[in-house]
């Protein structure tokens, strides 16, 4: 007793120890590797799209997001869908996790998030944020709009990537997100839906910085354009490489994720049928004593028929 009062944490029982290992601690584990993951993957992408912007404005102190942009992008419009990710996210549920014990191998030899692991983010991050840059680049150098406006102003640009950034971020955290719950959805479409918003009131509401250029960018032909390009070359081929991965090699948890969906679809035609038959059951269990007798009895029984021959052969009462 005087060691469990000295202590942080007790466990009443050691057979406790076998869910809080198996089930939250492997829960807890994979979800830290992938917000760190994430994280220093979205942070790489955008910083490093102002490291090549430098090389175009002389390696001055001028910036390529718009202010309100840099000081949003982490509070608002990309923290809410990992930290959702962080506290909800599973792989396997737990009656799973705790069949199948080897799903904690990953965990107890840190193979999830290492040195290689932190690097393939690092590098994901350096290629994002090339495309994300040069290829609105491309677009938009020396264009002009149908109604004769220029289209390579730095604000205009600015907006570009940062729109692009916002998407293109917001869709990997939907490729990386194992377990979908309401608050995910919520958040993750409603992070996208509020940068829109935020930006639109501000720039053109209360006439702020990058006055107009959400607005101009979204009327391009040029911004849908690039963004199509983007979106092929960043999303695709995580798309491919993951399916081409569990395809060919796929993991223990792989597995019993590709298990688990199949035996849940599998219950879903059989708990209808179960449905279906207690409703049968419940309405013959009524029905039956009027269909238990030879034909004709049934609508006599229904029609009210035998009652009302009752009530005429009825006694009538003494006087």
């Amino acid at each position: 007793m005087q060691a469990v009062l000295s202590s942080d944490f007790s466990i009443a029982q050691f057979r406790f120890l076998e869910r809080l290992l198996l089930v939250h601690g492997r829960w807890s584990y994979l979800r830290m590797c992938k917000f760190l993951r994430y994280f220093f993957y979205k942070n790489f992408t955008f910083t490093l799209c102002h490291l090549w912007y430098a090389f175009f404005s002389g390696f001055s102190a001028q910036t390529l997001y718009d202010p309100i942009f840099i000081s949003c992008y982490n509070v608002f419009y990309t923290s809410l869908p990992v930290l959702a990710m962080g506290i909800f996210d599973q792989d396997v549920d737990d009656r799973v996790s705790l069949r199948y014990p080897l799903l904690y191998t990953p965990g107890h030899e840190g193979l999830l998030f290492n040195k290689l692991e932190f690097l393939k983010s690092v590098a994901h991050g350096i290629v994002s944020s090339l495309i994300l840059f040069f290829i609105p680049y491309g677009t938009f150098r020396n264009a002009v709009s149908t109604d004769g406006v220029n289209l390579d102003d730095h604000q205009l640009f600015g907006t570009v990537v940062s729109t692009m950034l916002v998407l293109v971020v917001t869709a990997q955290i939907a490729l990386d997100t194992a377990y979908w719950t309401i608050f995910n959805h919520v958040v993750i479409w409603g992070s996208v839906a509020f940068y829109f918003a935020t930006t639109l009131v501000l720039s053109d509401l209360f006439e702020m910085s990058y006055l107009g250029a959400l607005r101009m960018t979204l009327s391009s032909g040029q911004f849908w354009f690039a963004l199509f390009l983007v979106l092929t070359i960043l999303v695709v081929p995580v798309v491919a490489t993951r399916f081409y991965r569990t395809s060919t090699q796929p993991s223990l948890s792989d597995r019993c994720r590709y298990k688990q969906r199949v035996s849940r679809l599998r219950a879903r035609p059989e708990r209808l049928v179960r449905r279906g038959s207690a409703r049968t059951s419940r309405r013959s269990v009524r029905s039956g004593y009027a269909f238990a007798h030879q034909e004709g009895f049934g609508r006599l029984i229904t029609s009210g028929k035998i009652m009302k021959q009752h009530k005429s052969e009825a006694p009538t009462p003494m006087p």
